[in-house]
């Protein structure tokens, strides 16, 4: 039944791209059932991997190893563990409502839209499920070319601007990466990330290839202060452009850091540590500030995604901490487990969020915070839905935000009561930035004759955001299945990190 479950994954959404291209917009109709059609099919397809997957057992499963390239001994292999299996479910779920929004939304070659998401929907899942490394850097890079046209045909004003600039940051912090996989296949002899993780490496060695990997990862977290892209490519974007970006590209770098850094070079990891959490604190704290400074919706919420994801780092980070103060595997696997939870939180709160600013975009034409006031008086139901999203992106307990943000928190405590201190203005901060964006948006005394105007959600614009609301207060009141899925593969990447791989 799972023997090419993955594969299906990635290569349904690919086919269904290239058939929507096909029809074009002369038949649009048909090209957007399509689109929808492949969307939900693969999310459903998500289900049986779910229901037939082994919480238990730290191996991957639904393996498929195929021959690639021989001559370089590099495989098509695919397989999913409790860590890689949250985020291709969650970017099988992400892409539906990316679908709907723009449903009628894009006027401007709309086959072409739909068939780019559809794409990169099949590449990204290939990203999380590629067991081997050149398959893995094949998928990574390809990703960016439909982000790319996404941008650079649907985008704003400055799309060129912003197009180039994600693509130079993202592809320069990538040939780094290319230059560490080709090292450790030359020490190895093939390709296999198993394989780089259980191969001995010097403390130098370690140092060179974390660091390489760190150029790679922390652009595309994005980590400070390689994060001046993001602000750009979200205003810029279309809504589902900003959407993908938020959801599930970011969370790649995160992937990237606790599948190559942390296990292929431990004893670098542990020994760099305090740059990471020092940069990821920065972000926390420093670019929670220059949020509550913005005016346009879209940077603040771009700003809030690179806060956010600081706690990702922060908590794959700290884990040397832990178990150096206290000797404490479980106080490190709770970091582990936050910074995972936190990934899918962020994609369906921050998502939401940019839904949210593209509902309001449509029909008032501004991004500008000041364009809108008293919103609610006009759009109830829509408001309803911004002030839930806005409480879960502060963090509120009962809210997926709530759950990712408090195990990092707890698990700072163990390594550093300074860390747990600046960890946690963040609840302050997001909350500061986030609420004071709702009360300006949402609240207040109608003073503009465009918001005067404006129709509530309608059936699309319900549907979508009625989704994410759903697994936004789901995952915050009942977190157990997550955390259950991620339990052996979390407890497997600690005795990874933890373990010297120094030469005997």
């Amino acid at each position: 039944m799972h023997a090419y479950a993955l594969s299906v994954l990635v290569w349904l959404p690919i086919g269904a791209g290239l058939i929507v291209l096909a029809l074009g917009d002369q038949r649009i109709v048909a090209a957007r059932w399509v689109a929808l059609g492949a969307s939900l099919v693969t999310f459903a397809l998500t289900f049986p991997l779910v229901a037939g997957f082994n919480g238990a057992s730290a191996a991957f499963q639904f393996v498929e190893h195929v021959s690639w390239i021989s001559r370089f001994d590099a495989y098509y292999a695919l397989g999913v563990d409790g860590i890689s299996l949250p985020l291709v479910v969650l970017t099988a779920f992400m892409t539906v409502p990316v679908v709907i929004a723009g449903w009628t939304v894009i006027q401007t070659r709309p086959a072409q839209y739909f068939a780019a998401f559809l794409i990169m929907e099949g590449l990204m899942i290939g990203v999380f499920s590629s067991l081997d490394a050149l398959l893995f850097y094949f998928f990574w890079e390809a990703m960016l070319i439909p982000m790319f046209l996404i941008i650079g045909i649907w985008g704003g004003p400055r799309r060129v601007y912003a197009t180039l600039k994600f693509f130079l940051y993202t592809f320069l912090g990538s040939v780094f990466m290319l230059v560490a996989l080709i090292y450790l296949y030359v020490k190895s002899g093939h390709y296999s990330i198993a394989a780089f993780q259980a191969l001995p490496l010097t403390l130098l060695e370690q140092r060179w290839i974390f660091i390489a990997f760190l150029l790679a990862f922390a652009v595309k977290v994005p980590m400070w202060p390689v994060h001046t892209w993001l602000p750009d490519a979200h205003v810029e974007a279309p809504t589902g452009g900003s959407v993908i970006l938020a959801a599930i590209m970011l969370k790649m770098g995160g992937y990237g850091f606790l599948r190559f850094s942390l296990p292929i070079a431990p004893d670098a990891s542990r020994e760099l540590d305090w740059l990471m959490i020092s940069l990821s604190l920065i972000a926390v704290v420093y670019i929670g500030f220059v949020a509550l400074v913005q005016q346009d919706m879209k940077k603040l919420i771009a700003y809030s995604s690179i806060a956010h994801m600081g706690f990702v780092t922060l908590g794959a980070f700290i884990a040397y901490d832990i178990v150096t103060n206290t000797g404490s595997l479980q106080g490190a696997a709770m970091g582990l487990d936050g910074a995972m939870v936190q990934m899918v939180s962020h994609g369906l709160v921050s998502g939401a969020l940019f839904l949210c600013v593209g509902v309001m975009y449509d029909r008032l034409h501004s991004r500008e915070i000041s364009a809108y006031g008293g919103v609610v008086n006009t759009m109830p139901v829509f408001a309803a839905f911004m002030v839930l999203f806005g409480l879960a992106n502060s963090g509120l307990p009962g809210t997926s935000g709530f759950v990712g943000e408090f195990l990092v928190i707890l698990a700072s405590f163990k390594a550093n009561f300074w860390y747990a201190f600046l960890a946690g203005t963040t609840l302050i901060l997001g909350a500061a930035y986030t609420l004071y964006l709702v009360k300006r948006v949402i609240f207040g005394p109608v003073t503009n004759e465009g918001v005067a105007s404006l129709k509530d959600l309608n059936g699309r614009e319900a549907l979508v955001l009625t989704m994410l609301g759903l697994a936004v207060l789901a995952l915050g009141l009942w977190p157990a299945p997550l955390l259950d899925m991620m339990r052996a593969s979390i407890h497997h990447l600690v005795d990874q990190a933890v373990a010297t791989k120094l030469p005997v």
